[in-house]
């Protein structure tokens, strides 16, 4: 990269936020460790999708904060058009910028607005694929700031998880499929509120941090109007030992 071109790229930044690298293509991402980073768990997500993604797909992804998905997914799939979903304004302005710089114009969408009004935001049954990562803890238990973007992203504050599951039923067509990832403690709920919408779960992964530990998340596949059978993935890994990952995280990461 020339200095002129590492110079226009680093103007695109506003004060407080950062380039990072996503080992993709030549991928980058802006971010504000103040407001909200991507974490492992967007990361998996779309590992755990991409080769279920057909190739002209259409895909959308609800709660996108900064693009990661879209941008990450555009680069692992054939996707034909991805859009993301988000209702706080400047996470949704750095997701553009962060598509605009790597030149995904055509390929990816950054739409403003709220989950619970996706269903009529977009036409029903227009997308192949959903995605989410929604936020995992329950309520504003503890909050001091639930207007904060990190509160936002991480508790129903905005939306719960039915809110997710009725409009992704909405958008998605007959035998398209829901990709999302979650808290391990809330699987009952999850598995009955995706079949409430007539969501089949098809495919699920557990992560464990260490093989001795419990499971922190859990990686579902449902398909809408799917028939009854689940297919229960091999464990996935995150650490061999304290600060080195498995084989397979490096693969999913690219490294």
């Amino acid at each position: 990269m020339t200095d002129r071109s590492l110079s226009e790229d680093m103007s695109i930044l506003r004060p407080g936020e950062r380039l990072d690298d996503l080992q993709r293509n030549g991928y980058r991402i802006i971010q504000d460790p103040e407001r909200f980073c991507f974490g492992m768990d967007a990361v998996l997500l779309s590992g755990f999708a991409k080769d279920s993604i057909k190739p002209g797909a259409k895909l959308l992804d609800l709660g996108t904060g900064t693009g990661i998905i879209p941008i990450l997914l555009e680069a692992r799939s054939k996707a034909s058009h991805l859009t993301g979903l988000e209702i706080q304004a400047q996470s949704a302005d750095m997701a553009r910028r962060s598509v605009a710089l790597n030149h995904l114009e055509e390929k990816i969408s950054i739409i403003q607005g709220d989950i619970r009004e996706a269903g009529e935001l977009f036409a029903a049954a227009s997308f192949d694929v959903v995605t989410c990562n929604p936020p995992y803890m329950i309520g504003q238990h503890g909050l001091t700031n639930p207007d904060a973007p990190k509160a936002i992203a991480r508790h129903e504050i905005l939306c719960t998880f039915e809110d997710v599951a009725a409009n992704a039923a909405k958008l998605l067509c007959t035998g398209g499929s829901f990709f999302l990832v979650h808290r391990p403690f809330r699987l009952a709920e999850i598995m009955m509120t995706l079949m409430r919408y007539k969501l089949e779960p098809k495919r699920m992964q557990l992560v464990y941090p260490f093989v001795d530990r419990e499971p922190n998340m859990v990686l579902l596949q449902a398909v809408r109007g799917g028939k009854s059978r689940l297919k229960v993935e091999k464990p996935l890994i995150i650490y061999r030992e304290a600060g080195v990952y498995t084989d397979e995280i490096y693969e999913i990461y690219g490294y």
